[in-house]
């Protein structure tokens, strides 16, 4: 899968030229925190990818269990079909033939088992990219009305730019965690 894209270079270049218009220290702390916030945006969109692939990845290694269980299901009936043709043996081999039976079935739940495990492991990974990728929305946002801010004068703009910043970096220690 693909990171969720951050474009923040054009706003990078009118902050800075911003802030080289005027040397006063609210631009400058503007264009600080506006660093800051592409920077948590860029490491959460990593992070995000990351856990979608693992969740892919794991979501995989689940069906490959399931595939497992099938066949050990198919193997189990195939043998019980074997042993009603050759009903006419000795009960020594009707004997060995349901102990592999038994055993194919224990494997059969171990296998289910070990599935059920990676299916919700897969989908802890998803949660974690959910949370992730909310992270990355509200750093985007928060870089969008920065930038806003300082092309207008704003303060007040900044100030919640500062907010959402910090719902963002709520998201992303939520999403390590």
């Amino acid at each position: 899968m693909e990171d969720p894209e951050v474009p923040t270079e054009h706003l990078h270049e009118h902050i800075h030229e911003a802030a080289h218009e005027s040397h006063d220290k609210w631009s400058m702390l503007v264009a600080i925190s506006t660093a800051f916030m592409a920077a948590f945006a860029a490491l959460s969109s990593l992070m995000a990818g990351h856990q979608s692939n693992e969740a892919l990845i794991t979501q995989m290694k689940a069906s490959d269990q399931w595939a497992y269980y099938n066949a050990k299901g198919i193997k189990a009936e195939v043998n019980d079909a074997v042993t009603k043709i050759n009903f006419s043996k000795a009960a020594d081999s009707s004997k060995s033939v349901s102990a592999r039976k038994a055993k194919l079935k224990e494997d059969q739940k171990k296998i289910q088992e070990k599935a059920d495990e990676l299916e919700k492991e897969s989908a802890a990974h998803l949660g974690k990219d959910m949370i992730l990728a909310r992270a990355v929305t509200f750093f985007q946002i928060a870089i969008s009305i920065s930038a806003i801010s300082i092309l207008s004068k704003k303060k007040a703009l900044w100030y919640i730019s500062l907010i959402l910043f910090a719902a963002g970096i709520f998201q992303f220690i939520v999403g390590l965690l």
